[in-house]
């Protein structure tokens, strides 16, 4: 058997872990990649309203060009710029996030790793790829092979 065909240590779990803890910090992790999406998306929205904003200065122009005095000024009053909530731009509620729930979320998450398993990462994970591989197979190795 080769020495890449079992998990290195960072990916099992320590003496006297049970099966329970295992899935608690699985499932602890699970949670913390939907908030990670949930960043990315937040993010999305940051860069799509940028855009938005962007695009509808351009319209103002354009209108403006065309002799749409009333209506470009308009636009530009009340839209070009304005808050999407109450005193806040979308880059002010990505920082409030990240500062505040993101950094909460990730730094309970590494917490509960680094009481529990040594802060060993995705050992929920490491133990069903262990069930599923077909071990000794090819593109079925516990990690990559160690290239002298």
């Amino acid at each position: 058997m080769s020495p890449w065909d079992e998990p290195g240590e960072a990916h099992t779990r320590p003496p006297g872990v049970d099966d329970v803890t295992v899935e608690a910090l699985g499932k602890l992790s699970e949670a913390l990649e939907v908030v990670e999406q949930a960043r990315g998306e937040l993010y999305a929205f940051h860069r799509l309203t940028g855009m938005a904003d962007l695009a509808l200065g351009e319209a103002v122009e354009l209108f403006r060009s065309a002799g749409h005095s009333h209506l470009a000024d308009r636009l530009e009053t009340e839209l070009v710029g304005r808050n999407i909530i109450e005193g806040r731009w979308t880059f002010q509620l990505v920082e409030e996030y990240d500062d505040g729930y993101y950094a909460a979320f990730r730094d309970a998450e590494r917490d509960a790793r680094d009481r529990l398993v040594e802060g060993r990462r995705h050992l929920f994970e490491a133990e069903m790829k262990e069930d599923r591989r077909t071990h000794g197979h090819r593109h079925h190795e516990a990690r990559p092979a160690q290239h002298e």
